[in-house]
């Protein structure tokens, strides 16, 4: 077993000799690593090389969520890869945090500091505590590393034993996955629970809590303004927000790199959508506005009805542009049949098909090897497995 102790799997790293193979290591792939560890051996401690690959590992893993300039100064986990949060998000908001005055701010289950990086460039002071010695170290590191450690104090604490009143906002991220379960879906079996993030964030002039988007509706305390952020089209988070002149109950959804953000209060959210017939155009919701439950507003502003009741896809006759939801011109409707989908496949002269679905059993890859066992054309088209009205329908179109 590997030891993740800060002394053994970091603070070698953080000296000249681990610095020096970092950067030596840098760009190893991963077909090269044995050899490349077995050279680095005859001059260097075993320990400290096997330190530095994986670190260069963990490293080029999160040029997806930090960028490879800040990936490549950075120190991460193997927990810290997957489930900080990635530069774009903790950017806005940071970004949200300062327009609303906040110049100080305790981040409560750091991580290893995406959230305290961004807060910090954005000129805001931060506390950064997390009870974990690896993790706590590794978001000290990243500071130094990042030429932020003045505006950053990272604390090795039970985040529930620190006193916050001396700061203008609270950010907790609970841990929402566990070692031995897996993926948490109750809010009570957080990390520290959500019911001790909410007391707080309600002790704070401002608060906001990061969950999962999966959330309930019904688990969303009553005080809270509830916002779902996704990007380039992937919901990335929910945030619970607690402040004065806030909206109790009001909903956001926001759509990274845009900005684009479409919200409703208790007092304005609609009904649901009637259900319509399929028109020319399909509209298929960006995954924050479905959580939010706002595909009713963006039903109207296209003039749209919902295929199914319990379907997220907008119909409409026109095609109106919208940065939250993406327009599909629809060619066929025709009841879910393998056969006839591979035949009309062949007679368009079918070489690339998309297949999307809600509200069906069918996984995609396995109507794909069925329909389309082999290219036919050049041409491509997509195909929606649904329900239009209860029944079992394909949908069939182009990116309008």
């Amino acid at each position: 077993m590997n030891d993740l102790s800060p002394d053994s799997f970091l603070a070698p790293l953080l000296t000249p000799e681990g610095r020096a193979l970092l950067d030596e290591v840098r760009d190893v792939e991963p077909a090269r690593e044995l050899a490349v560890a077995t050279r680095l051996r005859r001059t260097h401690p075993a320990e400290l090389v096997s330190a530095a690959i994986a670190q260069a590992r963990l490293r080029q893993r999160a040029v997806a969520k930090f960028g490879a300039e800040d990936a490549s100064r950075m120190f991460f986990t193997p927990n810290g890869v997957e489930q900080s949060t990635r530069t774009s998000v903790a950017t806005y908001r940071a970004e949200c945090f300062r327009a609303l005055g906040v110049r100080s701010v305790a981040d409560l289950c750091c991580g290893i500091g995406g959230d305290a990086i961004a807060f910090a460039r954005a000129g805001i002071r931060v506390l950064a505590v997390d009870r974990d010695p690896l993790t706590a170290a590794a978001a000290r590191a990243n500071a130094d590393a990042l030429g932020l450690a003045e505006l950053i104090e990272v604390r090795e604490a039970d985040v529930t034993q620190v006193d916050t009143s001396g700061y203008d906002a609270v950010f907790v991220d609970p841990a929402r996955r566990s070692s031995k379960r897996g993926r948490i879906f109750d809010p009570e079996a957080y990390s520290p629970p959500l019911s001790w993030a909410v007391s707080a964030a309600l002790k704070a002039p401002l608060g906001a809590l990061k969950i999962a988007p999966g959330i309930p509706h019904e688990a969303i305390p009553p005080e809270a303004e509830a916002e779902w952020i996704s990007d380039g089209g992937d919901v990335k988070e929910a945030v619970l927000w607690f402040r004065a002149g806030g909206t109790p109950g009001a909903r956001r959804a926001v759509l990274l790199p845009s900005e684009a953000g479409i919200h409703a209060t208790p007092d304005t959210m609609l009904p649901d959508p009637p259900v319509r017939p399929v028109g020319r155009y399909l509209y298929e919701p960006d995954g924050a506005v479905i959580r939010a439950h706002l595909v009713a507003e963006v039903a109207e502003d296209l003039d749209g009805g919902l295929i199914d009741p319990t379907i997220a896809y907008i119909t409409a006759d026109e095609h109106h542009v919208t940065p939250y939801a993406t327009a599909y011109e629809i060619t066929d409707v025709l009841p879910f049949n393998v056969k006839k989908l591979k035949a009309l496949l062949r007679e368009r002269g079918i070489g690339i098909l998309t297949v999307k679905k809600r509200g069906s059993a069918v996984e995609p890859e396995e109507l794909r090897r069925k329909a389309l066992p082999k290219p036919h054309g050049t041409a491509s088209t997509t195909v929606f497995l649904t329900r239009v009205a209860g029944a079992p329908t394909m949908l069939i179109g182009q990116p309008a």
